[in-house]
């Protein structure tokens, strides 16, 4: 190897040193257009000061040079952190509406898709609007349907048209606009560049349906595979079993976000992901895999270089893992409604249509009132 070549090695892992060494040798492959030998990387790491270290396990203490660890995000200057709630999220509602129910000006901005002017036809007996309050009621509180207030429409007529916005795609269609509305007004373009990708695993009821095994988390019931931009936004949405593992619904959910979106360049995974799963979703769309793996990972360990660092670097228990933990507040976020604390459906596409109702009101709220950003 050339001198050129042997930097770009080190480039790579310096710039990202988690990377297993079989990714270690893609990723020079990619950069310089050259193919080498994962033993032939190790051999140039080793003589250029570099080796591999494991952390410690658990109550047992570490001789080595401890790992580069991300630092949390620190608060802008002048910006007061706020936590939780705040008078926006604590909607009491009024004499006739519900909390849950949607405002006049979040109606008006939503009334295009569920009540679209120049439709021909009988006159519905109940207005949409109110079909769509309907929804949302049993969506926060976690009702059944048959449960609804007898102030609203019948529940099988609410239900029916809840199942037909579904098959018509209305409540995705609701969101895809909302993000775009909410990504121009962070200034940041329509459609994003960068995706994350990863999978909540959450119980059932006995109402039945697909259900499965979680023998990672312990969990039996279903997976919510999900990609977000860089916002926490959502990009696509698949609810397999929990026996699925994340590696095989990878492809599959990676295929809506990508029809989606094509600008999609770069995708954040977890290690779950890493490996032949992860080159084949690089290889059939192009895509820069980057799997962000735990500093305690004892599978792979970190690169490290032995030259004495100029600062000591602190050794933290709790590390912010970059990237990750933006899709992981969006799973937070899911379980916040009621209906979703756990899936109550038999239907895997109502389940889906769940999230996106449930992620479009959350998004609706703050398109159309000023909500400050890190509440």
């Amino acid at each position: 190897m050339s001198a050129e070549q042997v930097e770009v090695l080190l480039g790579v892992v310096r710039e990202r040193p988690s990377l297993a060494l079989e990714d270690v040798v893609d990723a020079f492959r990619r950069a310089s257009g050259v193919t080498i030998a994962a033993a032939t990387v190790s051999k140039y790491l080793r003589e250029a000061g570099f080796k591999r270290v494991l952390p410690p396990r658990a109550g047992e203490a570490s001789g080595e040079q401890a790992a580069p660890l991300v630092a949390s995000p620190s608060r802008s200057p002048g910006k007061e952190r706020r936590y939780g709630y705040h008078a926006a999220h604590r909607d009491e509602g009024d004499a006739v509406r519900y909390p849950s129910s949607l405002t006049d000006v979040e109606w008006v901005a939503v009334r295009h898709i569920f009540d679209p002017p120049g439709k021909s036809g009988r006159p519905p007996k109940y207005s949409r609007r109110l079909m769509l309050d309907a929804c949302v009621y049993v969506l926060r509180s976690g009702c059944s349907w048959r449960m609804l207030p007898k102030d609203m429409p019948p529940w099988i007529l609410v239900y029916r048209t809840f199942r037909r916005w579904l098959a018509k795609g209305y409540f995705e269609q609701l969101y895809d606009e909302l993000r775009a509305l909410w990504r121009s007004h962070e200034r940041r373009n329509p459609d994003p560049s960068a995706a994350i990708l990863d999978s909540q695993s959450v119980k059932t009821t006995a109402q039945g349906g697909p259900k499965g095994y979680d023998a990672g988390k312990k969990v039996k019931g279903r997976k919510r595979h999900l990609v977000t931009d860089m916002l926490g936004l959502l990009l696509a949405v698949v609810i397999t079993s929990a026996s699925v593992q994340d590696r095989d619904a990878a492809m599959g959910i990676v295929d809506l976000a990508k029809a989606k979106v094509p600008g999609i360049q770069a995708l954040f995974v977890d290690a779950g992901y890493a490996g032949a799963r992860a080159r084949a979703v690089r290889d059939k769309h192009g895509i820069d895999v980057q799997v962000v793996r735990h500093p305690g990972n004892r599978n792979v360990g970190t690169w490290i270089d032995t030259q004495a660092p100029l600062f000591e670097v602190p050794n933290r228990g709790f590390v912010v893992l970059p990237k990750r933990w933006i899709i992981e507040r969006t799973n937070a976020w899911n379980d916040r409604p009621r209906r979703l604390n756990k899936d109550h459906d038999r239907n895997l596409a109502v389940s889906e249509g769940w999230i996106w109702l449930a992620e479009g009101r959350r998004l609706l709220r703050r398109v159309t009132t000023e909500v400050p950003h890190n509440a």
